[in-house]
C-alpha cells in the first residue's frame, strides 16, 4: 500500500464495491476498481470472519479488462 500510495479507504471502498471481481490462485479473488486511469487490483481471501487482503497494487488500465 505504501509503495504505490494507496489508503486504507481505497482499499474498503474496491472491496465493498469492486468494479469486477476476477478469480485469482488458490481460490483467491482479486477485487478491481477503476482509479485514475489505472486499475486497483486487490488480491484477497474470504473466510468465516470475512475479507483477508494479501496483496494490493495499482496496474495500468489496459492490462486488465473490467
Amino acid at each position: 500500500m505504501l509503495r504505490y500510495g494507496i489508503s486504507e479507504e481505497q482499499i474498503e471502498e474496491a472491496l465493498d464495491t469492486p468494479d469486477s471481481i476476477a478469480k485469482g490462485d488458490k481460490g483467491r479473488k482479486i477485487a478491481q476498481k477503476r482509479l485514475n486511469g489505472y486499475v486497483l487490483r486487490i488480491i484477497y481471501e474470504e473466510d468465516l470472519n470475512g475479507k483477508v487482503v494479501i496483496t494490493t497494487y495499482k496496474a495500468r488500465s489496459e492490462r486488465y479488462e473490467i
